[in-house]
Order: C-alpha cells, then sequence, then structure tokens
C-alpha cells in the first residue's frame, strides 16, 4: 500500500502497490499493521456499501462526535465518485479546509477519513458504488452534518447535484 498525506494532517490517499504477471496483479487492499505504522485507527466496526442509481447523486457531508468519534476508509468499486472531507477538529490548523479526489473502479485509490472529519461524495458515473469501512458504528444521537453547498466551504463540485436527501439538504450552514 502506497499512503500519501493531503494537505490535511492526518487524511491520507491510499493507492495500491500492485503485483503484476501474466494474470492480472495482486495487491493489499488493507492492513491494520500499515494503518498503524501511520498513525491511522485500523478498527473496523462497520463495513458500508452504497449504491448510487444516477450520475449526480450526492452523499453527505456527515461527521460524528464523540463518544462516536469514526475514521472511515473508503473505497469506489463500480464507477466513479468524487470524495470530499472537511477538517471539523476545532484546534486545527486546517479547520474548515477540505480536500476532494475521484475514486473510481479504474484508479483504485481509496482516502483515509480521520475522525472529526465531515464526509461526502458526489457520484460521477451512474451505478457508482463506495465500499468503506467505518472504526466506530452508526450513532444516531452524535451525527452532525455540513451542506455540501454551503459557502463558507466553497466546495466545488466537478458535476451539478442534482439528487440530494432532505436530511443532507438541511444541514444549517456554517455561521462565520
Amino acid at each position: 500500500m502506497i499512503f500519501t498525506e493531503t494537505h490535511l494532517p492526518g487524511a491520507y490517499v491510499v493507492d495500491l502497490h500492485e503485483i503484476s504477471d501474466d494474470r492480472g496483479f495482486f495487491a493489499r487492499a488493507f492492513c491494520a499493521n500499515e494503518f498503524e505504522k501511520h498513525g491511522l485507527k485500523p478498527a473496523i466496526a462497520q463495513i458500508n456499501l452504497s449504491f448510487n442509481e444516477r450520475k449526480g447523486t450526492m452523499r453527505g457531508l456527515h461527521y460524528q462526535q464523540a463518544p462516536a468519534r469514526e475514521a472511515k476508509f473508503m473505497r469506489c468499486i463500480t464507477g466513479a465518485i468524487y470524495d470530499v472531507i472537511v477538517d471539523m477538529r476545532p484546534d486545527s490548523a486546517t479547520y474548515l479546509q477540505h480536500f476532494g479526489i475521484e475514486l473510481s473502479a479504474e484508479n483504485r485509490r481509496a482516502l483515509y477519513v480521520p475522525e472529526m472529519f465531515a464526509h461526502g461524495y458526489l457520484a460521477l458515473t451512474d451505478g457508482a458504488q463506495a465500499y468503506y469501512s467505518a472504526s466506530e458504528f452508526y450513532t444516531p444521537g452524535v451525527e452532525q452534518g455540513l451542506r455540501y453547498d454551503d459557502p463558507a466551504l466553497n466546495i466545488q463540485w466537478p458535476q451539478p447535484v442534482t439528487i440530494v436527501s432532505e436530511k443532507d439538504a438541511g444541514w444549517p450552514l456554517i455561521q462565520c
């Protein structure tokens, strides 16, 4: 696995280290030892799969506060998504800054999302599927969210958002 830290400390893009031969390739998609070596939380409480019928579908931006702060490890296994994280750590030098990256079945990239980072993605293709682990169980009472179109974040989505849940569209705007 190849770990590249983003400009948001603790958040990593993870590429496969492919070992190829005439059959194709082999690569490790997850290794707790390698996560720990990079100071990342390798715990897995849940593994989730989300299917998006149509491109333009927005999911997020979500995060959980204590006592169920969760780290996520995201991968797109069918089609493509544009994945975005926002640093929600109040004492962080990068508080409210974001990072976005295309994850696709073709590029096989993954994104490690640390605790206290809001996370969301936009389906770039019809039928996009995301497969991801979470270090804590989903806990509705501590869930928080940000609007994908909050002017304070100024996230430049690569395509128009055409489908969003009422819950995700209803998160309050950030008061600066």
